[in-house]
C-alpha cells in the first residue's frame, strides 16, 4: 500500500496539500523532519501515514490532553489502531494500554512529555519496536516560543535512552527563523527536511477594533452572527465577567481557566466540543491543539503579549477550510496590563525579550497596511500584494497627515524627558492640554489646549507603533524621534470614515460543486443526522465529518457508494460506518439544480455608469476594489491591486524605478500623484494616489482588458 493508498481509503482525500508528500517521503525514506506548516494544514497526516507504513510504533508527544483524545478518536472513526497516555487515565485503563501496546495492537501512541521518563514508559520503551517520535507542537521545546514547556526538554533524554534511535520530527503551526533553529538544535535532528508551507490562512479574516466598550462590540457580533467561536480574555476576572453577561442576555456561553476545578474545566471544554454550548469565553489556558475543526470566529477581548500568541490562537478558527473571523478588540490599557505580566519577571533578559515581543504586537494592532502580510513578514514570509480579506483592506478609511501634531507631543515628552522626568500618558497628556499645575513654564506647557484627549491618546499610540515613542508604562522619546522633529519624516493616521458600510460577510456554506447547488436547507439535515451519530457514539460531531465534508457532500449529492467516496473527507472506513445512513437522506432528497440568477448583460456603458467614482485621491488597492465590486455583478473575476498595476504600466502610465512604482508623463497627465510615507520599521517608501480622472482611465484599461477576452 503507498502513501496516497492510505490517504484516500483512511483520510477520504485524492491529493496530498503543500508539503506534506514531502514530509512523509522523508520520514518513511528514514530521515528526520521539522515541518513548520499553518494550523489547518494537514501535519498530522504528514506522521499518521508514515506510522501505518513503517514497521513498529510511532510515539507522537503532544502537549494537551484534549488534543490526544480528539486525535486517537478521529483515527479510531478512520480505522486506524491508536491510542493515547496520559495522566487521564485510570489504572485499569494504563494497564490494558500497556498491554496491548506490548501485544502490538497500536500502530500509533500519543503520550505526554511529563510521562517520556516515568519508569515504566522507560522500561516499555526498550522491548517496543519505535520507528518515528513526532513532536507535535515543536515550538515548546524552545525557549525562544511563547509556549515554552520544560517537559519538553525531556524528550531528548528520552530518545537517548533507547536502544536505537528512531526517525525524529517536529511539527508546529508558528515559528520564527530563530525558534525554527532553536527546535531543530534542542531535538538534535540529523540533517532534517525543513518544509515551511507558509503561514498564509486565506479563509481568515483580520481585523483590529478599537470599539469604546468592548463588550458591546461582541455583542454586537454575535446578534450578526449566528455561529460558534473562541472569546479569549487576558484575566480570569474578565473571563468571569464576560460569560456571566453573555449567558444573562442568553447566548449559549460556557468559561474556562486555570482557576476553576479540574472537573468544570472539563465539562466546559467537552460542551464546546461536543457543540452543547456555541460559545468559550477562555484565558489562553484553553485551546492549544484543540481539533475542532467548525469553530467560526476567535475574538481576543485584549490583546496578546506577542504574535506568536496571537497568530496561534486565533488560527484555531476555520480548520476545516470554510470563512472565519479572527477579531482583536485593542485598548491601550491592554498594554499596560501585558507590562505588569511581564515585569513580574526575575529575568532582565526575558522581560527585554518579552518588551519586544509586545512592541510587535503592538505594531500589528496600530498598523494601517494589510494585517495579514504583518504577519507573514513577521514570520520571515514576504509577500508585497495586500490580501483582501482583512479589515485594513476591506474597510474605507480616512487618512491625515498629522506631522506637526507629532512633532509637538515628541517635542513636549522630550523636555519633559530632560528635565529628568518621565511621566505615563494621563500626566503628560495633562500637561499639554495645560490641566496640570506642573510644569507651567515648559514651553510645551498647554500648547494642544483644546484637543480631545483620545485623539492625543491614538496619536501617542502610533507614534510608539512606529518606534518613536518607549512606552513602558512612562512615556519617552526614542533616537528615531529626531527624524520626525527634524521634518525628514511624516506622521499619518488612518480612521475609518464614519459613513463607511461594514463589509460583505462571506457565505459561510460556498457552493463550490459546479454539478449542483448547496441546499442550506439540506445541509442543516446533514448536521442533525451528524450530530445524532456523534451523540450516539459520545464523540464531537466533527470527529464523524468536518463541516467542509457536509458542504461537499450538499454539492455533490451523491447516491451511491462510489459517489460518496467522491465527497473530500470520505475514506473507505467511514463510508462503511456512515454511507448507508448518510445515502438514505440523500436519497430522500432531490438535488437541488443550479438556478443562480443570470448574471445581467454585460455593456461598456453599464460598466462604466456602475464604477464608483470617488472625489478622494485613493490608493491602487481601493481603486481595484471599487472596479471589482462592479466585476463581480457581472460574473467576471476580480482585479487585484498588483494586476491594476501591470495594466498601468503596459499603458505608460507608471514605471518601475528602483523596485518602486511611479507614475510616468503620462500618469501624472491624468492625475497619478505620489506621497512619501514611513513604514512600520521606520523607511520612507512612496506610494501613487489617484484622483477622480485617473480611477476613470484605470476603469477603462479594465474594460478593455475584460472585452479584449
Amino acid at each position: 500500500m503507498t502513501a496516497n493508498d492510505i490517504l484516500k481509503q483512511y483520510f477520504g482525500y485524492d491529493e496530498f496539500r503543500e508539503g506534506q508528500a514531502a514530509l512523509i517521503n522523508a520520514l518513511t525514506h528514514g530521515r528526520d523532519a521539522l515541518g513548520i506548516m499553518p494550523t489547518g494544514a494537514g501535519k498530522s497526516v504528514c506522521y499518521q501515514i508514515p506510522a501505518m507504513l513503517l514497521p513498529g510504533v510511532t510515539l507522537v508527544i503532544s502537549p494537551l490532553i484534549s488534543l490526544m483524545r480528539d486525535q486517537v478518536q478521529t483515527l479510531v472513526k478512520n480505522g486506524i489502531p491508536a491510542a493515547f497516555v496520559n495522566s487521564s487515565l485510570t489504572e485499569t485503563q494504563w494497564q490494558k494500554v500497556m498491554s496491548n501496546t506490548r501485544a502490538g495492537q497500536y500502530k500509533i501512541i500519543y503520550i505526554a512529555p511529563e510521562r517520556l521518563l516515568a519508569p515504566s514508559m522507560l522500561e516499555l520503551a526498550q522491548t517496543l519496536p519505535i520507528s518515528l517520535i513526532a513532536v507535535d507542537e515543536s515550538h515548546c521545546i524552545s525557549q525562544w516560543g511563547q509556549d515554552f514547556r520544560p517537559s519538553y526538554l525531556d524528550i531528548p533524554k528520552f530518545v537517548d535512552a533507547l536502544p536505537t534511535r528512531p526517525v525524529l520530527a517536529g511539527f508546529t503551526a508558528t515559528a520564527t527563523p530563530r525558534v525554527r533553529d532553536d527546535i531543530a538544535a534542542t531535538l538534535k535532528l540529523q540533517n532534517p527536511l525543513v518544509t515551511v508551507t507558509g503561514f498564509d490562512r486565506p479563509n481568515l479574516y483580520f481585523e483590529v477594533k478599537q470599539p469604546g466598550d468592548k463588550y458591546s462590540a461582541l455583542s454586537a457580533y454575535l446578534k450578526e452572527n449566528d455561529v460558534g467561536g473562541i472569546v479569549y480574555c487576558s484575566t480570569r476576572k474578565e473571563v468571569e465577567s464576560v460569560t456571566e453577561r453573555l449567558q444573562k442576555d442568553g447566548y449559549s456561553a460556557a468559561r474556562y481557566h486555570a482557576g476553576l476545578s479540574d472537573a468544570e474545566r472539563s465539562r466546559s471544554q467537552d460542551d464546546f466540543l461536543y457543540d452543547r454550548v456555541k460559545i468559550i469565553v477562555a484565558t489562553n489556558a484553553f485551546g492549544m491543539g484543540i481539533d475542532k475543526s467548525n469553530v467560526r470566529f476567535v475574538i481576543h477581548y485584549n490583546m496578546p503579549q506577542n504574535v506568536e500568541s496571537y497568530y496561534q490562537e486565533a488560527g484555531r478558527a476555520g480548520r476545516d477550510g470554510l470563512p472565519a473571523d479572527c477579531i482583536l478588540f485593542y485598548a491601550r490599557k491592554d498594554i499596560n496590563t501585558a507590562l505588569f505580566l511581564i515585569n513580574q519577571s526575575e529575568n532582565p533578559d526575558e522581560i527585554a525579550r518579552n518588551k519586544q515581543l509586545l512592541n510587535q504586537m503592538e505594531r500589528y494592532c496600530e498598523t494601517d497596511g494589510c494585517l495579514r502580510r504583518y504577519m507573514l513578514h513577521y514570520f520571515g514570509e514576504k509577500t508585497e500584494d495586500d490580501c483582501g480579506n482583512c479589515g485594513n483592506c476591506i474597510g474605507k478609511f480616512d487618512e491625515a497627515d498629522v506631522t506637526v501634531d507629532a512633532q509637538k507631543l515628541l517635542s513636549h515628552i522630550l523636555r519633559l524627558n530632560k528635565s529628568g522626568k518621565r511621566f505615563m500618558f494621563t500626566h503628560t497628556a495633562d500637561i499639554i492640554q495645560g490641566k496640570s499645575e506642573d510644569f507651567t513654564d515648559l514651553s510645551t506647557y498647554g500648547i494642544m489646549k483644546g484637543v480631545p484627549r483620545n485623539y492625543i491618546r491614538k496619536l501617542t499610540n502610533r507614534l510608539t507603533a512606529l518606534g518613536y515613542i518607549y512606552d513602558d508604562g512612562y512615556l519617552s522619546t526614542t533616537p528615531k524621534a529626531s527624524e520626525v522633529l527634524r521634518g525628514g519624516v511624516h506622521v499619518t493616521i488612518r480612521g475609518r470614515k464614519p459613513d463607511a458600510k461594514e463589509r460583505q460577510r462571506k457565505e459561510r456554506t460556498p457552493a463550490d460543486s459546479a454539478k449542483y447547488a448547496v441546499s442550506n436547507e439540506l445541509l442543516a439535515k446533514l448536521k442533525a443526522l451528524r450530530l445524532t451519530i456523534a451523540q450516539e457514539e459520545t464523540v464531537p460531531a466533527f470527529v464523524i465529518f468536518s463541516d467542509a465534508t457536509l458542504v461537499d457532500m450538499c454539492g455533490k449529492h451523491p447516491r451511491s457508494d462510489e459517489e460518496f467516496l467522491s465527497v473530500s473527507g470520505v475514506g473507505q472506513v467511514k463510508l462503511e460506518r456512515y454511507g448507508e445512513r448518510f445515502l438514505a437522506l440523500l436519497w430522500q432528497e432531490e438535488p437541488i439544480k443550479q438556478t443562480a440568477e443570470k448574471p445581467p448583460e454585460f455593456t461598456p456603458e453599464s460598466f462604466r455608469e456602475l464604477v464608483e467614482i470617488e472625489d478622494e485621491p485613493l490608493l491602487v488597492s481601493r481603486t481595484a476594489d471599487n472596479i471589482s465590486a462592479v466585476l463581480v455583478r457581472y460574473g467576471k473575476p476580480k482585479i487585484t491591486g498588483a494586476a491594476l498595476n501591470k495594466l498601468l504600466i503596459a499603458g505608460g502610465y507608471l514605471e518601475v524605478v528602483d523596485d518602486a512604482k511611479l507614475p510616468t508623463e503620462a500618469g501624472k497627465s491624468i492625475g497619478i500623484t505620489t506621497v512619501e510615507r514611513t513604514s512600520e520599521r521606520g523607511t520612507t517608501y512612496t506610494q501613487c494616489l489617484y484622483n477622480e480622472e485617473a480611477q476613470r482611465v484605470c476603469a477603462e484599461l479594465v474594460l478593455l482588458e475584460v472585452t479584449a477576452k
